[in-house]
């Protein structure tokens, strides 16, 4: 059969991008705490792939944070073009479960970066063992800026993202950012009840002793151990003063379902 005969058999089998395809992609990308990298070898082309640690910036984009000793920070600084993989297998069959690959441009975050210190508190507040490291002076953050993506999430729901499915866009992104830091220390020191109840009902775990590790206008991470889970806003908030009402009515629609 000729490529041309095959496309429209193939296009049939890539669903509309519709909300659940944005909630998935949130999911898999935000509630990461690492991926696969793939970057192209400077001297071949060739595509190499490593797993790294991920976080994500005020808006929710990737960022890793690598060593300029690495294969994979060189192939970057020579060409910023880049894939992420996202997605744990689970029970049974790895391809039954759900994954997204994003194609995506490298951006370098330098050492004297105004945007190092908020990046730095991210990544650390989800992997706080990265502080043994952190600050050697050959570790520097890239940022993955998303441009498409594909997602499998599950048998028969195949997507194509654009960049704009996958970007968290909200007028309220920079003062969120900026009370950031202090609406998480507010909530896991003196709402670590309520966080335990987004745990139960909004993710499906039981055990207690989550903690918040990152707010951003779409949602929020929860962490416990080695475990992290995105909980989404039921709607994106448009003010950063929405804050405080979006996580009391998650905790009253938990509580009422405890």
């Amino acid at each position: 059969m000729s490529e041309e005969m095959r496309k429209p058999e193939a296009a049939k089998t890539i669903r509309e991008t519709d909300e659940f395809a944005r909630t998935e992609a949130d999911r898999l990308i935000r509630g990461s705490r690492h991926a696969a990298l793939s970057v192209l070898e400077p001297m071949t082309g060739h595509p190499i792939v490593s797993r790294t640690l991920v976080a994500t910036d005020g808006v929710g984009r990737p960022i890793i944070l690598v060593s300029a000793l690495s294969s994979h920070t060189k192939a970057l600084l020579a060409d910023a073009r880049a894939g992420l993989l996202f997605g744990e297998p689970g029970k049974g069959d790895p391809l039954a479960h759900p994954r997204i690959s994003l194609k995506c441009r490298a951006e370098h975050i330098t050492r004297d970066s105004a945007e190092r210190p908020a990046l730095r508190r991210r990544f650390l507040t989800r992997h706080p063992k990265a502080e043994l490291y952190i600050d050697f002076p050959d570790f520097s953050f890239f940022r993955l800026l998303p441009l498409s993506a594909s997602l499998n999430g599950g048998f028969g729901k195949a997507y194509e993202l654009s960049g704009d499915d996958l970007d968290i866009a909200s007028p309220a992104a920079s003062a969120l950012a900026d009370m950031e830091e202090g609406a998480i220390a507010h909530m896991n020191a003196d709402h670590s009840d309520a966080i335990d109840l987004y745990a139960a009902h909004l993710a499906g775990e039981k055990d207690s002793g989550w903690r918040i590790c990152g707010i951003d206008p779409a949602g929020f991470e929860i962490q416990r151990g080695d475990q992290l889970r995105r909980i989404r806003f039921p709607k994106s908030l448009g003010d950063a003063g929405d804050l405080r009402k979006a996580l009391a009515e998650l905790a009253k629609s938990a509580r009422a379902n405890d």
